[in-house]
């Protein structure tokens, strides 16, 4: 575990576990500068990359390592689900009721907060680059066939509470997006030819129930466009954004 610029007691609790968890503790706070770190004390394969906020059984991440030390797939990813704490908004529940009916977000490695890669599937790259987006960047190195979406191994992702967190961590995301297909153009090209935008809209059309849903995920995701690209512009002065709201109740199962 990879305490990057924590300023609670996150890493003497997790001491706390004894030696079957080791913490390595830096005071920068960079996610990519956390993950280099984690990977030059790892030994073996496979790997599995968390965030904080996640909650991942030992079942679910003995699945995903048996998909990949099987093959033939070199990455993989738990299927997500969304936990809604008491008090979630309306329209934070019913974006996420839209999203999740998206085609291209079920397939492999979208959102899951957690994705594993094999020895082969690491080879591909040397260390993590200076990303927003480290889970798009690995993504993006993989064609369709090379990932899968473990679907009977559950990563549980605490929704935000109100829009405004909504729309902070979604502009977060199309930031990194947009940072990705600017620093790595081909295969952000790649990535956007394998995603069927006609398809998904044919797939919602055909499912009257999402119709209302259409409303809150249309004004999250303009929002969040018009967002990320001023603050792209503005790259230079920009400040992670995340989703605090979440994180003042105990996640389910806790």
């Amino acid at each position: 575990m990879v305490c990057n610029g924590c300023s609670d007691d996150t890493a003497q609790i997790a001491r706390g576990f004894g030696d079957d968890v080791r913490v390595i503790e830096t005071e920068v706070p960079s996610k990519t500068h956390a993950l280099n770190l984690g990977d030059a004390a790892a030994t073996s394969y496979p790997r599995l990359y968390m965030d904080a906020d996640v909650v991942l059984s030992p079942a679910s991440v003995r699945k995903v390592a048996a998909v990949l030390e099987t093959g033939p797939a070199l990455a993989a990813a738990p299927r997500p689900v969304d936990v809604f704490l008491p008090g979630t908004h309306w329209a934070v529940r019913a974006y996420y009721r839209f999203w999740g009916a998206l085609p291209y977000i079920q397939e492999g490695m979208i959102a899951a907060g957690a994705y594993a890669l094999s020895r082969k599937g690491r080879a591909r790259f040397q260390d993590f680059p200076d990303v927003i987006a480290d889970d798009g960047y690995v993504r993006m190195l993989f064609a369709p066939s090379e990932r899968v979406q473990v679907t009977d191994a559950v990563s549980e992702v605490s929704a935000p509470l109100t829009l405004r967190d909504l729309l902070k961590i979604r502009t977060r995301s199309r930031l990194g997006v947009l940072q990705l297909h600017q620093r790595y153009p081909e295969l952000g090209q790649r990535e956007t030819r394998t995603k069927n935008y006609g398809d998904a809209l044919m797939s919602v059309l055909r499912r009257p129930s999402l119709y209302l849903s259409a409303f809150p995920y249309a004004y999250v995701a303009i929002t969040s466009w018009m967002r990320a690209r001023q603050q792209m512009r503005a790259s230079a002065r920009y400040v992670w954004e995340r989703d605090d709201s979440s994180r003042q109740l105990p996640a389910a199962g806790a």
